[in-house]
């Protein structure tokens, strides 16, 4: 069955907050997101917030501004990656890597995210490197997973590096096989 990329990502959200409802009882948290307004929280905690995610409601449905800023196209999937949802970070599994997916929380978020994207091409178009769109953190600050902008593979980079090793041949692809992680706040 062919799904969308807002479907996977949909459905992977959901098994996030399942997964975190059945080894806590309570919604996904996190304490970084305390204290910035979102539609998403649920729940205050004394350092943290409870999160659910919420429909994009935002007006500007795509990252057309990305696309305008550098003069280039944007692969179609990242477009419905940013905007199905607003929702904290989830930490996933793919592959024995552990990551952190990047989502928006609020509107300045995405604001914020855009002009993220806009500095990684251009610092990457200085470097003469592929365009890519980060969708993914690593423990590391040096490496990211992201959507090769050229041939729609996710790929894991080296900041600033032409290090590039394939992990999925596209988004959807690579959301279907990550694992949801919980790691319940002390």
């Amino acid at each position: 069955m062919n799904i969308t990329v807002s479907e996977a990502l949909t459905q992977f959200t959901e098994q996030y907050v399942s997964k975190w409802m059945a080894q806590t009882g309570l919604p996904p948290a996190s304490s970084d997101l305390y204290g910035i307004p979102s539609p998403c929280i649920v729940r205050t905690g004394e350092n943290w917030v409870y999160w659910e995610p919420q429909s994009f409601s935002l007006q500007d449905k795509n990252l057309n501004k990305v696309a305008t800023a550098l003069d280039i196209e944007l692969q179609p999937m990242i477009h419905p990656f940013y905007t199905t949802q607003l929702a904290g970070d989830m930490k996933a599994q793919f592959q024995g890597h552990t990551l952190n997916l990047v989502q928006v929380w609020n509107e300045d978020d995405f604001i914020r995210l855009q002009e993220n994207l806009i500095g990684h091409l251009v610092t990457q178009k200085r470097l003469k490197l592929s365009p890519t769109l980060f969708i993914a953190t690593l423990e590391s600050d040096l490496e990211m997973i992201s959507l090769c902008n050229l041939t729609g593979e996710i790929i894991l980079e080296k900041f600033g590096s032409k290090e590039k090793q394939v992990l999925a041949p596209d988004l959807i692809h690579f959301i279907q096989q990550l694992s949801p992680v919980v790691e319940p706040l002390a």
